[in-house]
């Protein structure tokens, strides 16, 4: 049986959870495509300034083509606020534009059966050659909208983070597994559970956690689990 699940607006088709040993199939979306703020990576509205902005669902499209930059520092994470989006410090050029970086995708499937979890993932449109980490996060629910951003990241399988990196191809393709118990938790009446791909354009990981986030760990891609028994 399939069913339509959404993240902030945008709606996504996945299997409805069901009996164990039963499979639910995953589509990633990035920022844009949930229309919320990208908050990872910036662009320089005006060339030479310093200053980098967060690209909106409503003003993406000019900045296509625009370089990327990290932030000289830690930014607040606050994807639903549409008027926080900078200035802020510029920090190195990530060798590609705002176009390259929206064309990922990614599709995913997860199973339990006697608490054991499994996800196959396969992705493309990623960074050449990239490290990469899958986490599995959570949210409240309901949302401040567009109050204070809280969450809680965890490294999918292992809780020490060693199940979680994978790295990208010449071609920008990876397939990820991960298998471990117990089994995840779908989302529910208090929280939103979700998968998420963090790009290191350091090149390194972080074990527990993403690492410092906006400057060398960029969250690319994520979904959203569906609540349990709907």
């Amino acid at each position: 049986m399939l069913r339509i699940y959404c993240v902030a607006g945008a709606c996504l088709l996945a299997a409805a959870p069901a009996l164990a040993g039963e499979t639910i199939e995953l589509i990633f979306v990035n920022h844009i495509q949930a229309e919320i703020v990208e908050q990872f990576v910036f662009v320089e509205r005006e060339p030479g300034s310093g200053k980098v902005y967060r690209v909106t669902p409503a003003d993406f499209h000019r900045y296509l083509d625009s370089p990327l930059y990290a932030a000289a520092e830690w930014v607040t994470v606050t994807p639903f606020d549409h008027g926080e989006t900078g200035p802020y410090g510029r920090g190195p050029a990530l060798g590609f534009s705002l176009r390259d970086w929206l064309e990922a995708t990614g599709t995913a499937t997860y199973e339990c059966e006697d608490d054991i979890g499994v996800v196959n993932a396969r992705f493309d449109g990623l960074v050449p050659n990239g490290v990469y980490t899958m986490w599995y996060f959570f949210l409240p629910r309901p949302r401040l909208d567009p109050g204070p951003f809280v969450f809680l990241d965890l490294p999918l399988g292992a809780r020490d983070g060693s199940d979680s990196p994978f790295i990208a191809d010449a071609d920008g393709h990876a397939e990820y597994q991960a298998v471990f118990s117990p089994c995840l938790q779908m989302s529910g009446r208090q929280l939103d559970a979700n998968l998420a791909i963090a790009w290191h354009s350091d090149g390194q990981t972080y074990g527990t956690t993403p690492g410092p986030l906006s400057t060398v760990s960029h969250l690319q891609i994520f979904v959203n689990f569906p609540i349990e028994g709907r």
